[in-house]
């Protein structure tokens, strides 16, 4: 017959657990001061590295996004800093001013697209409106996706609309899309033409033809889609912010 563990090797067991743990919280706090420890040498290193090269980050495309990356990798987000080195750095600078430019492309769109223009459109447009000067940065549609963070202030009146294969919409008018609406959407750009009917909409979606209707009815309302009763076999709906976006695909 085995005897019981007496008190005394109940307490040495114990001890010897609770030994453990405060070894074990020992090495964690002295990784976590090591990983501290390099992260802020990795913070200076960038510090250094964006000062020497300030002026190739604000007019390269290419490196200012390399360069947003290691920002993010160790937690800094040199747009969201109004104050001190990245404030004199001034990046911030150049997203706020992209902001307000889209802003403007944006409100001068409202009236053709119902509030909706592709990211695409909206970089040629602001292209466009920017000029070919030298002091005037290349632009990409990252930074375009970047600088709309900044617009989040306003409200649900600035969102970015994802539609697939690495497109998006730019919504400039105050009201949330629903997911069927942003379904329709997506769908219109897959097929190429900047247009859905409501069967396609039944067939590719398996939706039920009142569910189709309503999504449809809606998107009409909101000025976003245009309809077309003159198609040879049913109704069509179609989406201007898609026009630019459809017709380069067949380019």
């Amino acid at each position: 017959m085995r005897r019981k563990a007496g008190i005394g090797a109940i307490h040495k067991q114990k001890l010897e657990q609770e030994k453990y743990k405060d070894k074990g919280t020992e090495i964690q706090e002295n990784q976590f001061e090591q990983m501290t420890k390099q992260m802020e040498t990795f913070r200076v290193n960038l510090e250094e590295f964006a000062t020497k090269h300030k002026n190739e980050i604000k007019k390269n495309a290419q490196f200012r996004r390399q360069f947003t990356e290691m920002c993010a990798s160790i937690g800094v987000d040199p747009l969201a800093s109004g104050k001190g080195f990245w404030s004199v750095l001034g990046i911030g600078d150049f997203y706020y001013e992209l902001a307000v430019q889209i802003v403007e492309v944006c409100m001068a769109m409202n009236y053709k697209n119902g509030g909706l223009i592709s990211l695409d459109e909206l970089r040629t447009r602001l292209v466009q409106a920017r000029g070919r000067r030298k002091e005037h940065q290349e632009i990409t549609n990252e930074d375009l996706l970047a600088a709309s963070k900044k617009l989040k202030i306003f409200g649900n009146g600035f969102t970015i609309v994802p539609i697939g294969r690495g497109k998006y919409l730019v919504q400039s008018v105050p009201g949330e899309l629903s997911m069927d609406h942003t379904a329709v959407l997506q769908q219109a750009s897959l097929a190429g033409n900047a247009h859905v009917s409501r069967s396609m909409l039944e067939i590719e979606l398996k939706w039920e033809r009142e569910r189709a209707q309503k999504a449809l009815d809606h998107m009409v309302k909101e000025g976003l889609a245009w309809l077309d009763e003159q198609g040879e076999n049913e109704t069509l709906y179609w989406f201007p912010s898609l026009f630019t976006a459809c017709i380069a695909s067949k380019e």
